[in-house]
């Protein structure tokens, strides 16, 4: 018998977000794992620190922040072999993955290298999405309106495309491309219906109308969008 992988998703930084299926699969876990951004320290790990019992045996996956792919595949490829021999032993493992493991979350590719292999169970958590939309009141969707989710990093021309085609828009992963993306929204008028968050549930969360955010973003920021003057009546 082998065991059982659990990715779990701790939501996205405040630790009274974390499901109790979560929690107790966390407080009960003898082996868990965790990326790292570049050797730095696990915000999925700090979420659910005060549910990881002394002496439970811990694998960090170093991920590079690069654009670059092969290296964050060699740091899940070394992070699934370690994973692998512990679920060989017929040992649990519990994977902590900030948000939801599979809405743009790290969990996906280690689930992606051990599946095949062996029992793997996901457990959902909060997303950042809709954890920002919450701390901003701000509703995502109504009766028939659309949502688009897209990724910062988009070209400039297609991120404006996208925009120009939706009713309801989340932009995530905003970081260093926040210049490029205030421009496009200012270009297409929809400035006051866009609103700013960074770190969303954390003591140094900010929620601001995106004409008053700051120059610079972190990565753990959100510009939400709603067009109309009122869609919500």
């Amino acid at each position: 018998m082998t065991g059982t992988l659990y990715g779990i998703g701790v939501g996205p930084g405040d630790p009274e977000l974390i499901t109790l299926k979560a929690a107790r699969l966390i407080e009960g876990a003898t082996t868990i794992a965790y990326p790292t951004l570049a050797g730095g320290d696990s915000f999925a790990r700090a979420i659910a620190a005060d549910l990881i019992r002394p002496g439970t045996t811990e694998i960090r996956m170093d991920v590079p922040m690069t654009t670059a792919r092969a290296p964050a595949q060699a740091a899940y490829d070394a992070g699934a072999a370690q994973i692998a021999e512990v679920l060989a032993r017929g040992e649990d493992v519990v994977c902590l993955c900030e948000g939801d493991p599979f809405f743009y979350g790290s969990f996906m590719y280690l689930n992606a290298r051990l599946v095949d292999r062996f029992a793997v169970e996901v457990i959902p958590g909060v997303t950042s999405l809709t954890a920002c939309a919450t701390r901003a009141r701000q509703p995502l969707a109504a009766r028939n309106e659309r949502l688009t989710v897209l990724p910062g990093p988009l070209p400039e021309a297609e991120l404006r495309a996208r925009i120009e085609g939706a009713e309801s828009v989340v932009i995530m992963k905003v970081g260093r491309h926040l210049p490029k993306i205030r421009g496009v929204i200012d270009a297409l008028g929809l400035t006051d219906q866009a609103t700013y968050v960074e770190r969303a549930t954390l003591p140094q969360e900010v929620v601001l109308p995106l004409a008053d955010a700051p120059q610079t973003a972190p990565y753990f920021s959100i510009i939400l969008l709603t067009k109309g003057a009122d869609p919500w009546l």
